[in-house]
């Protein structure tokens, strides 16, 4: 399938390193989530105090795509963090395996309830951050995810050491 090396399982982290970056997890990640609410809500109040300069062309649009693009950059688990499964089961191929089944078994169980419904499956593609396969590689989340109909997406490229995004393959009627 992939003969890229970065494909493959990551090397296990050092446990000292990781047992330092848990802490800094523990202490900092609060804080993180305190500032990404903070930003939002500043993004709340100039977007109603700025409600009078829609009258300047663009301006709402300009300003919808910079909320966007905070959205889209912003992270709720930063890669620097490590939580306490990660640092428990660093390197433990069996943990991280289930991780991915059951990211996948539970997108699969939503297109297939949206299918059976007749409506709109949810938007992808749907990522997998490398915290969830580390310890597998991004090939053994690309063949979990081929034995449950999805494949890598086209439009948007998987990077495997940070992510991997996948998309439903098209149901035939």
């Amino acid at each position: 399938m992939h003969h890229d090396d970065s494909w493959g399982p990551l090397p296990p982290r050092p446990a000292f390193s990781l047992l330092i970056r848990f802490v800094l997890t523990v202490l900092l990640l609060p804080l993180w989530w305190v500032l990404i609410v903070v930003i939002f809500l500043c993004f709340l109040a100039f977007g109603l105090v700025a409600e009078i300069l829609t009258v300047i062309p663009g301006f709402e649009k300009g300003f919808l795509g910079l909320i966007d693009k905070f959205g889209d950059s912003v992270q709720v688990w930063p890669a620097w963090c490590v939580t306490l499964p990660e640092l428990r089961h660093e390197g433990d191929a069996a943990f991280y395996r289930a991780r991915v089944d059951k990211r996948i078994a539970a997108w699969t169980a939503k297109e297939l309830a949206a299918q059976k419904a007749k409506k709109a499956p949810p938007p992808g593609p749907h990522d997998i951050p490398v915290r969830e396969y580390r310890g597998v590689g991004a090939g053994y989340v690309v063949e979990a995810a081929r034995a449950r109909d999805w494949e890598l997406s086209h439009d948007r490229h998987s990077d495997p050491l940070r992510v991997v995004r996948l998309r439903r393959l098209p149901v035939m009627d």
